[in-house]
């Protein structure tokens, strides 16, 4: 803990406003219960209130506060998100390692499959199967996740490919260790800094993902609070004046830029580059 936070110290402005950025959304997600003044489905008032001390920032299409709402969508949100990363990320990287390890018919076997599920518009293919299997937080999670897992392959193939042929893998192989053994012992500790890299950006794309599918009426249904869906609920408001529907839209935003922020540092000091 000491050590990270003397790297924090040593980071740049923008490391450090973008980690400030993540933390301010990340406590306002975990301590929700303690901080919203109003439950996330309760009607507290008239459609569209403007903000006052009552409701810090007015309240929605139905009368619902829109500060208990936004912090109630950000644990929604953050946390599918969260989910769906890193499922895709045990599937890519586990399938991207053994094509790249293994090599021959399996690396041809798993790219095609990829090359073809990549073909299709990722949006488009998601409705698709989105409207087909419904729009349960299971099935939302399983098939985004499945989506995203195409990327995360190419990136830890092309990674995996770079490091099984250097000498100590190799050495590895003559030691006669497994399949596995390589895979974790030897790849894995090596991906790791694009690997976390890619991290924080494919969290972004899937954040993102997730608010354009609610507010497309596929994502995290009604009554459970999501930014994305919030901002589509609200957008008649914008025709009288009414601005409700840009803090969802800014909440979005701030946390999308704080993590890029992060990951942008995180880069930096995996290539070992001086300022």
């Amino acid at each position: 803990m000491t050590a990270a936070f003397k790297l924090l110290r040593s980071a740049p402005f923008s490391a450090r406003l973008g980690t400030g950025m993540v933390l301010i959304t990340l406590l306002a997600a975990l301590l929700t219960p303690v901080i919203a003044p109003y439950g996330e489905t309760e009607v507290v008032g008239d459609v569209w209130l403007e903000a006052g001390r009552q409701h810090l920032v007015g309240t929605d299409n139905l009368g619902r506060d829109m500060f208990s709402r936004l912090l109630y969508g950000a644990r929604n949100t953050i946390a599918i998100a969260f989910a769906i990363t890193a499922l895709s990320f045990v599937v890519g990287v586990m399938w991207g390692f053994l094509a790249a390890v293994v090599g021959g018919w399996m690396d041809q076997l798993l790219s095609r499959c990829v090359d073809i599920l990549m073909a299709f518009p990722t949006l488009i293919f998601a409705l698709m199967v989105l409207s087909v299997v419904g729009t349960s937080i299971p099935a939302l999670v399983v098939v985004i996740a499945l989506l995203d897992s195409t990327r995360v392959f190419r990136l830890s193939r092309a990674v995996a490919m770079d490091i099984e042929v250097l000498e100590f893998v190799e050495a590895a192989r003559l030691r006669g260790e497994g399949l596995w053994w390589l895979m974790r012992h030897e790849v894995l500790p090596n991906a790791m800094p694009p690997l976390v890299a890619e991290f924080g950006l494919r969290f972004c794309f899937v954040f993102l993902f997730i608010a354009a599918l609610s507010f497309l009426g596929l994502g995290i249904q009604p009554p459970m609070a999501d930014w994305g869906s919030m901002v589509r609920e609200n957008a008649g408001a914008i025709t009288f004046g009414i601005y409700t529907p840009l803090w969802p839209a800014a909440a979005i935003a701030f946390l999308t830029v704080g993590v890029n922020l992060i990951v942008d540092w995180f880069l930096h000091l995996a290539s070992g580059l001086e300022d």
